[in-house]
């Protein structure tokens, strides 16, 4: 089995010749033609691909990518292509993907979700069905999917039919309570993955549902997991990005390659001396709140910041049962209710944008 770190590995302009795309066979002249044809003639969704192979098969070394935007605005970033070449291997041997398999792609290609989507498939030699990227996908239902990429929201959406897949990552959001709930029912195999644009993509996952089931991230192979002085992950991989990445997400280790997510630090809540970490909160809440929330710090003069909470939607009653599971002191001091979150374009909570709105 062919591994990321051999060195006969594809280069970037090799498009393996089982690679298919919406039916059809391509090689990269045919790449070049029906990118221009995209780009002219395509969807909006057909544009955006058209862009992006016309950008993978140009003489550059790198492709530009925007980050997500959840921590600060959002930036372009260059990734070198040989870097999505080998992390694409890896998600192949990592979920035993073959040449012929086939895919539903199903996100946005601005961000590196949708693009690593395609350099799978063109690098691996898979069969993949493209559809626009709507919260309710449309697609083949006479077929069934080897591996499919997806946000909560669309899995949500597409319950009923989540038999048409072998296995899903789900990434972009965390999953909500109720999702998670529902997908122990389902045969396909349901994973959450870690990783960001700087890391190309996914570099460490676990199991949603099934026998695998876990709390805890097992690392990609090849990926150097640690923590430092403030307990938030460090991450090391030289055939995806050069040098130790320092991340804002605090994490507790539980073997050199396994690591269970606490919360990210800057949105540590420091109230009255004390350190809450808003998502281990949030994670207690979700069974009790059907709408979009957020637990944060609010400037409190005795606390220097009372924790409250944000819901999304209309005023309504808070049933207090809801913070059954919480310590007294995770309890919100304040319940906020707005209309609309701010967001990226890729459907993130912007906490901090929002929390303007209160204002």
């Amino acid at each position: 089995m062919i591994t990321a770190v051999e060195s006969k590995i594809p280069t970037y302009d090799k498009i393996h010749l089982k690679f298919k795309l919406n039916g059809r066979y391509y090689d990269a002249e045919g790449l070049k033609t029906v990118a221009y044809c995209f780009i002219k003639e395509g969807e909006p969704h057909q544009k955006r691909l058209g862009d992006f192979l016309q950008a993978w098969l140009d003489k550059n070394d790198f492709v530009s990518v925007q980050t997500s935007g959840s921590i600060g605005e959002p930036k372009m970033i260059k990734i070198k292509k040989q870097a999505m070449v080998n992390s694409a291997i890896a998600t192949g041997d990592a979920f035993n993907l073959r040449p012929g398999d086939s895919l539903l792609h199903c996100l946005p290609f601005n961000f590196i979700a949708g693009r690593m989507m395609l350099v799978r498939a063109m690098i691996l030699g898979l069969e993949l069905d493209v559809v626009p990227p709507k919260i309710t996908p449309v697609f083949d239902t006479t077929k069934t999917y080897h591996f499919g990429a997806m946000i909560p929201l669309q899995v949500e959406n597409l319950l009923p039919k989540l038999h048409h897949f072998k296995a899903l990552i789900i990434g972009g959001a965390a999953v909500p309570h109720k999702l998670l709930e529902d997908i122990q029912d389902v045969d396909t195999k349901c994973y959450s993955t870690y990783g960001m644009t700087e890391t190309v993509s996914h570099i460490a996952y676990r199991a949603l549902n099934g026998s695998d089931k876990s709390d805890w991230y097992t690392a990609m192979p090849n990926v150097k997991v640690s923590v430092n002085d403030k307990d938030c992950l460090v991450l090391e991989a030289d055939y995806l990005f050069d040098g130790a990445l320092e991340t804002n997400d605090v994490a507790v280790m539980r073997s050199e390659n396994e690591f269970k997510l606490i919360g990210r630090i800057d949105n540590v809540i420091n109230s009255g001396g004390l350190k809450l970490f808003a998502e281990q909160i949030e994670k207690h809440l979700t069974s009790g709140i059907s709408e979009r929330f957020f637990v944060a710090g609010q400037a409190d003069d005795k606390l220097g910041e009372r924790l409250i909470l944000v819901i999304e939607g209309e005023e309504r009653e808070i049933d207090e049962s809801i913070y059954a599971n919480l310590e007294k002191n995770e309890i919100p001091k304040a319940v906020y209710f707005v209309d609309k979150f701010v967001e990226t374009p890729n459907r993130k909570i912007q906490r901090k944008k929002t929390l303007e709105l209160l204002k």
